[in-house]
């Protein structure tokens, strides 16, 4: 009962300072919801509901309220731990009453949602998210500091919500974060991950993965919807059977195996509204916990067999998938999160007694890359084997529903499925693929009379030895629109990747939506000090929900205190990371260095191994040196900092790591060299760590391989944080170069369109090796001499750039890269005023990088949804 309790739009919470809060219901749909619920139970709820604090005394009472009934505990054995859950608690009260607002909201009013289905979503920490979304940082501040505790050491206490690992899952929490925002009724869907992807531990410079038990004592952020749960089959068999209710035959899938999805609820606040949406995670349990007869039996193993069997769905993101049965698992986790999904929204939709034409209208299903694909397949089995629709019918309400996001052009990530595990684990769903298949090359035979080399290459199943699925083809079949995350990237779709469904479908069903990201973290949270300058010059916090005010910041460029106070928050944050650095690694760095940071997942398109390469460069360089007056005098004092995970298969990435190790080892310990050049490895990168990395840097790497690099987010925060970029002609690269001007931005490489004739050239020369510049078999030659240790390490490494094709362009463009590295290094140390004022100047000019404006983008191009208003 309590969801169709009514507020009127005066009892609406209005949190300090927040001009765009939800109004509430008009008095018509009031009238509606009063007359389900008796007077007396209203005037009771009224009386006793729950009040949200709105100031310091009613957050120590709730606060105190939770330490006492909540955990259990009193003021005598309230350690930092319990007092970081008792805040936690009573801020999340306060989130659950808007939330529940929210909901009630938007079901009054009957409203499209959004679904953003996404694999993963990397949200950081929660707590200090939620005090600046909901403006309370400083009553919270001044209400656990009276208490005895430090807000900051209570902050720290938080783990990482191991629910993602990349840019991804990045984006996709910037992409909630922005809908509640700007009032957009809008869900994300995913997967309750027990331990995340893997807790990253460097023993011996080898990465070694270890559980990350971030759930250990709990998440108070998350709401368990224990009620809520979905039965969820694999294996079996499907028949023919005949449909009681018209007669007709149909058919039917038996699935041997069940477990059940449990729905656990992560209320995502929106910044200056009280506008609170919803991500909605699902955890794996069994039908049967316990088999009761084999524990009787002497059977212990077994008898809990089926609950952890069960449970593995849900254990780990990404399980490694280099054999047969980590494949299973992870198309088992796909499918169990996007079943569940669309039973949750379509049973959502069914309340609302809409005829099934309109489910369009009603639901947007955004699949974030390839992973949820399979929701095509499963929404039309729903509509057809078990609502009883025409099949083409069906399928328009599927297109119409669904759009997709791709985020790579390389072919190895597009995901494919062998057949045969896909149709032993989802026997219905193949022989649904293969019906949409032949209907969709039907009509492309039908446009496209006798090109049956088109055929083969827009099919979904691919004709190899073994047969596959093609995901990002059915995603596209499946969708109304389809859109890269950068301008060149969706360029290089059209032309490239999908010139084949170009042609078929016409290019207006492709479309850009360039990435963004919420400058609510990534310049409030993670760069307090830089945001409260930019907010003394502008007037306020209002750039926060319209970065293009940052535009402002230009007329402040000649300001020389203005400009020294900017220059004094960088060497703060520096300080910071210094820190955190030297708490990690036990490496010493100095803050007056020049910091040049890479943080991203481990690949090699992402290019790595080209920095690493040029930091072994300047080391042999610095070594060349007669002294070290002349190496003081030549050389930038400089810091390499690179950060990151690499898959737990793949060996290249897990070779690089062990290098940048290695190097450092070296490095590091030689007196000669002492500050001159440091190199740090961040073990364990993640959000919390990212908010000190890139609001420390100086300048950045994105160094992929000119388009391989569907967007990028790093780059945005680190320019939005005063930070400048080295990077190549790839992905929002482009874009950043255009809006903050090339004079800003260190560039370098070959572009785009050069690269396959380069990897052609590289191709026809591997028999005689390929030619490999002086600068760069200098560095070869010193690994292969065992400077950093067992050369035979790293014969993979080195063999597939000289001997294997060179396919990531490394000796293309290295020579490039050293140049642009001593303009870097000219550029910090001598023209020190120009540097700020080139960071000045960046900052103004990332307006266009906000999630928001992709968000905007995204409801008015290919949701058609609209913000929700009285």
């Amino acid at each position: 009962m309590s969801d169709l309790v009514p507020q009127s739009p005066e009892s609406l919470p209005r949190p300090r300072l927040h001009k765009r809060t939800l109004t509430g219901f008009t008095s018509t749909e009031i009238k509606v919801i009063d007359s389900i619920i008796p007077s007396e139970s209203r005037e009771l709820w009224k009386k006793f509901g729950s009040k949200e604090f709105n100031t310091v005394e009613e957050f120590q009472a709730s606060f105190i309220s939770h330490v006492e009934k909540t955990l259990a505990r009193s003021m005598y054995n309230c350690d930092n731990l319990a007092a970081y859950q008792a805040a936690s608690s009573a801020v999340r009260d306060k989130l659950i009453l808007h939330w529940n607002k929210t909901q009630q909201l938007h079901t009054a009013k009957d409203i499209k949602r959004v679904y953003y289905f996404s694999f993963e979503f990397l949200m950081g920490r929660a707590m200090d998210n939620a005090l600046i979304n909901l403006d309370i940082k400083d009553l919270t501040k001044e209400g656990v500091n009276k208490l005895g505790f430090n807000l900051e050491d209570l902050l720290e206490i938080e783990p990482d919500a191991g629910l993602g690992n990349g840019g991804l899952g990045r984006l996709a929490a910037c992409f909630v974060d922005s809908l509640s925002t700007q009032n957009y009724a809008g869900w994300g869907y995913g997967v309750r991950y027990q331990y995340g992807i893997f807790a990253q531990k460097i023993i011996d410079g080898y990465q070694v993965e270890t559980p990350d038990y971030w759930l250990r004592f709990s998440n108070p952020w998350e709401l368990p919807r224990l009620e809520i749960q979905i039965p969820v089959d694999y294996y079996g068999f499907t028949q023919t059977v005949k449909d009681l209710k018209t007669g007709k035959s149909k058919k039917q899938w038996f699935g041997s195996e069940r477990v059940l999805a449990v729905a656990y609820d992560f209320p995502v606040p929106g910044y200056d509204t009280a506008n609170v949406n919803n991500l909605r995670m699902w955890s794996a349990q069994p039908t049967t916990e316990f088999d009761f007869n084999k524990f009787n039996q002497g059977d212990y193993q077994n008898s809990v067999a089926e609950q952890q069997k069960a449970e593995s769905i849900t254990a780990v993101l990404y399980p490694n998938d280099n054999f047969y049965q980590g494949k299973e698992l992870r198309l088992k986790q796909q499918y169990f999160w996007v079943a569940a999904s669309l039973h949750d929204i379509i049973r959502r939709f069914i309340k609302t007694k809409r005829n099934w034409s309109e489910f369009p209208d009603q639901v947007a299903i955004q699949l974030n890359d390839t992973h949820p694909t399979v929701a095509v397949v499963e929404l039309q089995r729903v509509l057809v084997d078990i609502e009883g629709l025409d099949w083409d019918t069906a399928w328009q309400i599927v297109i119409k529903t669904f759009s997709y996001t791709n985020h790579t052009v390389m072919q190895e990530a597009l995901e494919k499925w062998p057949l045969d595990l896909f149709g032993n684990l989802l026997p219905r769903h193949l022989e649904i693929i293969y019906d949409i298949n032949l209907k969709f090359l039907q009509q492309v035979e039908k446009k496209f009379p006798g090109d049956n080399d088109l055929l083969s290459k827009v099919s979904i199943i691919e004709e190899s030895s073994p047969k596959n699925i093609r995901m990002a083809n059915l995603a596209i079949i499946g969708s109304h629109r389809v859109n890269g995350v950068a301008e060149l990237h969706s360029e290089l779709l059209r032309t490239t990747l999908f010139k084949d469904f170009v042609k078929v479908f016409g290019v207006e069903k492709f479309t850009n939506v360039t990435n963004g990201i919420t400058p609510r973290r990534w310049l409030r949270e993670a760069n307090p000090e830089l945001s409260e300058l930019i907010a003394s010059k502008l007037g306020g916090f209002g750039y926060l929900t319209n970065l293009t005010e940052l535009k402002k910041l230009e007329s402040f460029i000649n300001d020389s205190s203005f400009k020294k106070r900017w220059a004094e928050i960088k060497v703060n944050n520096k300080k910071r990371l210094s820190l955190l650095v030297k708490n990690l690694t036990g490496i010493d760095i100095n803050p007056d260095s020049l910091f040049d940071i890479q943080v991203k997942r481990i690949h090699e398109y992402k290019r790595q191994q080209l920095n690493i390469f040029g930091v072994i460069h300047r080391y042999l360089q610095l070594k060349k040196c007669k002294n070290n007056e002349e190496r003081v005098k030549l050389y930038t004092p400089k810091v390499s900092i690179i950060g990151g995970k690499a898959a737990p298969g793949y060996y290249m990435a897990k070779t690089i790591i062990k290098l940048i190790n290695s190097v450092g080892d070296v490095i590091n310990k030689d007196p000669d060299i002492g500050d001159l050049l440091k190199v740090v490895f961040v073990p364990d990168y993640n959000v919390s760590k990212a908010q000190i990395i890139t609001s420390a840097s100086d300048v950045s790497e994105h160094i992929s391989t000119a388009g391989t690099e569907g967007s990028g987010t790093s780059n945005m925060k680190f320019v939005l944080n005063g930070g400048l970029i080295i990077g190549t002609v790839d992905g929002a690269n482009v874009e950043i170069t255009r809006e903050i001007g090339e004079e800003n931005i260190f560039l370098f490489g070959n572009l785009a369109e050069n690269v396959e004739q380069l990897r052609h050239n590289h191709k026809f020369n591997s028999l005689e090796n390929n030619i490999v510049p002086s600068s760069l078999q200098e560095v070869f030659d010193a690994i292969e001499s065992n400077t950093f240790g067992d050369s035979s390490e790293y014969k993979s490494l080195i063999d597939s750039i000289k001997i294997h094709g060179d396919y990531y362009l490394v000796t293309d463009d290295f020579d490039s890269y050293l140049q642009t590295q001593k303009l870097v290094d000219d550029e910090f140390r001598n023209h020190r005023d120009e540097w700020i004022v080139k960071c000045i100047s960046s900052v103004a000019n990332m307006g266009f990088f906000s999630s928001d404006r992709c968000i905007q983008e995204y409801a008015e191009n290919i949701w058609n949804v609209e913000p929700v208003q009285e």
